[in-house]
């Protein structure tokens, strides 16, 4: 927060007796949308809405404990009995994180990606159809990572790039030399590993053909369409001259043999197939004569030929725009997701994952405390970069107790790394590592777990979890709440067992609240005779409080702020009806304690 913002605000609460804090919020009431995870066709997603300008992070811990989200500076929580699909706050507490084989595999296959033992590529383009669109991309972007061939989406083998190298060599040699035309373009040489089933059938006496390439076959097809091509009295002689895969294969052999004699692998001819075979039998002179020998034996000697080790660089900075992470936004958003390419736009992308109502907190915490961890809290972006080219970024929030992840994108040439689990794992090492600097910060918090959407159940595989009841806003372990939510998508989770209601330090705030749209959805919003029998019923921490006792909720009217009870002589009827409407619905979606430390303003 700049200087000026903060000083306005501490002019603001000197002005009104030191009632409120630092919090400006504004309730836009209850929100129907389509859904997003079952795609209903009506607008069958229901939330209570609040639009912030500034929060601290103790006020937003606390929300988040009721199960509010925010998108940008847009704070929602869903209707859960109204919505068409649940939506429960998650949350994992660090130390007890226990990861299962499948995320040590996601761990291991990265750091197999940066030692040079794994190549990835893009996906085939009708697996994840790309999308054109308008706009340069930067050069981090064009950058490749490794050597495989495009349209794949597997793990290479340090053996085969070595045997695709050393022929690609050979292929050049054969071009310089003139025994291939040089007016054609070589194409790259693809060499595939040989099932296991198919090897003792083209096993010849003790060896086994383990690896394979049908190159020669290409480079004969590209120097007939040159040939074929050419308007010249050569062409009259093309049929005599043109090469067979049978020659072009020696002529390749020959090459590889000028290149060096290695051991591990033998390599031979037959009927225009380049086969590389397991070497388990001594070397004869016919072997010398017609074979070469490649050292890949094992796996550290083919790391030490051709291994490019990469470097991985996580960069944690406060939210702002960056076009780089624009352009990656894009283009994920385009890929993985679909979106079309004009509702990605600069503003859309600002609004979503760039602003935040969050007021920061430096790293020297709360009057010189040690409360906070070395970054400070707030809003953050966490960039991951390889060789410095980022391919993926986290939009987080650090707060007293959590670190609350709100979303991440990923370069789609990358999907197989799985860049999701991947930062989910750093981001739980990292609550644990600053645990130091900051005893309070406890949780990792994964957004809402959605049990009726089989494509967010993900998130109760980091475990042991727990899930926050809707109803009493009290932490239930994931394996007690599951028996409930294989019923029915909704359920008072806490009916089961017996948990402490999470407690929280509350800072005071202030509420300012759009009236006009507020007094439009009040109709509608507390006519439901369900939710006043939820809500009362309703056993946290405020049910020794009558609901209905607005008095104490602090109100902000031109400028000044006041107890409700200290305006309550509002003459004109209907209106003191509407306001007390408002602000018991305000008082139920935000809790008791939250209503009396922020301020609700009146325009």
């Amino acid at each position: 927060m700049s200087s000026k913002k903060a000083k306005k605000k501490n002019e603001a609460s000197s002005s009104d007796g030191g009632i409120g804090g630092d919090s400006i919020v504004a309730d836009c009431g209850r929100n129907r949308s389509n859904c997003g995870y079952c795609k209903s066709p009506t607008r069958s997603s229901i939330t209570h809405g609040l639009w912030t300008e500034s929060l601290t992070v103790n006020d937003y811990q606390a929300l988040l404990d009721r199960g509010w989200r925010r998108s940008g500076c847009f704070l929602y929580k869903p209707k859960m009995h109204k919505t068409c699909c649940p939506s429960y706050t998650i949350r994992l507490k660090a130390s007890d994180f226990v990861p299962s084989k499948e995320q040590q595999r996601v761990r291991r296959r990265l750091e197999r990606f940066l030692d040079g033992e794994l190549d990835v590529t893009p996906k085939e383009r009708t697996e994840s159809p790309d999308v054109s669109f308008s706009g340069e991309v930067s050069e981090s972007v064009r950058k490749p990572l490794g050597s495989a061939k495009r349209g794949q989406d597997y793990e290479v083998e340090p053996v085969v790039k070595d045997f695709s190298e050393q022929i690609d060599n050979a292929a050049q040699r054969c071009v310089q030399s003139e025994e291939f035309p040089s007016n054609i373009q070589i194409p790259k040489a693809s060499v595939k590993k040989v099932p296991s089933a198919k090897r003792k059938k083209l096993a010849e006496g003790s060896e086994e053909i383990l690896y394979t390439s049908n190159i020669a076959f290409q480079i004969v097809a590209a120097i007939k369409h040159a040939q074929t091509s050419e308007k010249s009295e050569q062409n009259n002689n093309a049929e005599e001259n043109r090469l067979s895969p049978e020659t072009v294969s020696e002529k390749l052999l020959s090459s590889m043999n000028k290149l060096g004699v290695f051991t591990g692998f033998s390599v031979k001819v037959c009927k225009g197939h380049i086969n590389f075979l397991s070497a388990t039998r001594g070397v004869t002179s016919s072997d010398r004569e017609g074979n070469s020998l490649f050292a890949t034996a094992t796996k550290s000697s083919s790391n030490n030929l051709h291994a490019r080790k990469r470097k991985l660089e996580m960069h944690l900075k406060r939210s702002s725009f960056d076009p780089e992470e624009y352009e990656l936004y894009r283009r994920y958003q385009l890929r993985v997701h679909n979106d079309k390419p004009e509702s990605i736009s600069e503003a859309s992308y600002k609004r979503f994952l760039v602003d935040t109502p969050l007021i920061e907190v430096p790293p020297s915490g709360y009057d010189g405390e040690k409360k906070v961890p070395p970054c400070g809290l707030g809003s953050f972006h966490q960039q991951y970069r390889v060789d410095d080219r980022l391919i993926a970024v986290g939009v987080i929030d650090i707060l007293p107790k959590c670190l609350s992840s709100k979303y991440l994108f990923w370069d789609p040439d990358f999907a197989s790394l799985s860049l999701g689990n991947y930062s989910a794992l750093q981001e739980i090492d990292w609550v644990k590592q600053n645990q130091a600097h900051c005893s309070s910060l406890e949780y990792y918090y994964l957004g809402y777990y959605i049990h009726s959407c089989n494509k967010m159940r993900y998130k109760a595989a980091y475990r042991p979890s727990e899930l926050l009841c809707p109803l009493r806003y009290q932490w239930v372990p994931f394996e007690v709440a599951k028996p409930l939510l294989d019923k029915k998508p909704y359920s008072i989770l806490s009916d089961l067992t017996e948990v402490s209601p999470s407690s929280s330090s509350l800072q005071a705030s202030e509420i300012l609240v759009d009236s006009t749209s507020e007094v439009e959805d009040m109709e509608q919003k507390d006519t439901d005779d369900d939710d006043e029998e939820m809500y009362s019923s309703d056993e946290d921490s405020d049910s020794s409080r009558n609901r209905s006792d607005i008095t104490n909720i602090l109100i902000s009217l031109n400028g000044r702020r006041f107890r409700y009870k200290d305006i309550r002589q509002i003459k004109n009827l209907a209106v003191r009806k509407q306001l007390e409407s408002m602000l018991v619905t305000y008082r139920k979606v935000v809790g008791v304690e939250l209503s009396e430390k922020m301020v609700y303003e009146l325009r």
